[in-house]
């Protein structure tokens, strides 16, 4: 875990040359789920910030004075304001934060060392032609479709039987 955390505020890539496109998909990838679950937040807090969010102003105004600042009184423009950078800061900030995870957690050692020998796996797969595929397709939807009126006839079959002796 420390050396997650340690990758984690780092600047500089692990084996920049090596495992380039699978870290890129797999960083997309993580991306791609990180940002969806941000997204969700943001609808949550679209629909769930109708009214003034509790007693934060209060919270808020505890520390200015701890601090020797002042106060802030309590109105609209202050409530809306606040409202506004927990809708939109919020996500906003997390989005970026789950951009940079996505981005750095690839290029932690042992994950990016994984990612790197499954590219060089990829490299030695004998990969099957468009006319093998489309053959193989065609073999595959043949047999659904055939199993299924298979099926269907055993269905139908059992169906009437048991319509027959009035069981159904």
């Amino acid at each position: 875990m420390r050396e997650i955390w340690r990758e984690l505020f780092r600047a500089g890539l692990y084996k920049p040359q090596q495992g380039r496109i699978v870290r890129q998909l797999t960083a997309l990838g993580i991306g791609i789920v990180l940002l969806a679950g941000v997204y969700n937040l943001f609808e949550y807090y679209r629909y769930g910030l109708r009214a003034f969010p509790g007693n934060w102003i209060e919270w808020f105004n505890g520390w200015l004075t701890f601090f020797g600042l002042g106060t802030i009184g309590r109105s609209a423009g202050i409530e809306t304001l606040i409202r506004e950078v927990v809708r939109y800061g919020i996500p906003g900030a997390l989005a970026l934060l789950s951009v940079w995870v996505a981005y750095r957690i690839v290029n932690v050692p042992r994950f990016a060392d994984f990612l790197i020998a499954v590219e060089a796996e990829l490299h030695k797969v004998s990969w099957p032609t468009r006319t093998e595929v489309i053959r193989s397709s065609i073999v595959v939807l043949v047999t659904i479709f055939g199993l299924a009126f298979v099926l269907y006839t055993f269905d139908f079959f059992w169906r009437l039987l048991f319509h027959w002796f009035a069981i159904l």
